[in-house]
């Protein structure tokens, strides 16, 4: 079970490259840089939520599977979202990282956290 969840991971991938490219060519030239991070992060819990709640449905797990599914998926998106976005979209560290602090208004901390213990949630469900 583990391993289908591990490889489950991989469409979130998808939901966060369209939820980004929703906002780049639609609201987001509405509203500020700052604000439009803030509704696409808002959206993408929501849309992961949506994702996780429906495979933990239709895949059953137990809570040491589910805490377990968590930190995997939580170092895959930290792991993904740092090594390509700094080997192969070439941002710098330093852009990386602004989208995690909080003090500046960003919010995208939350997308790891809620990866990482909506398994768990969703189970306890």
């Amino acid at each position: 079970m583990i391993l289908r969840y591990t490889l489950a991971w991989v469409p979130m991938v998808f939901i966060a490259i369209i939820n980004g490219t929703v906002r780049d060519l639609g609201y987001g030239k509405h509203l500020s840089e700052l604000r439009a991070h803030q509704v696409s992060t808002v959206i993408a819990l929501m849309l992961f939520g949506a994702y996780i709640l429906a495979l933990t449905r239709l895949w059953r797990i137990d809570s040491t599977q589910a805490i377990t599914i968590g930190l995997i998926w939580l170092l895959l998106t930290l792991g993904f979202e740092f090594l390509f976005g700094h080997y192969i979209a070439e941002h710098p560290w330093e852009k990386l990282l602004h989208d995690y602090n909080l003090c500046a208004g960003r919010v995208w901390v939350l997308i790891p956290i809620w990866i990482a213990i909506a398994p768990y949630l969703f189970h306890l469900l």
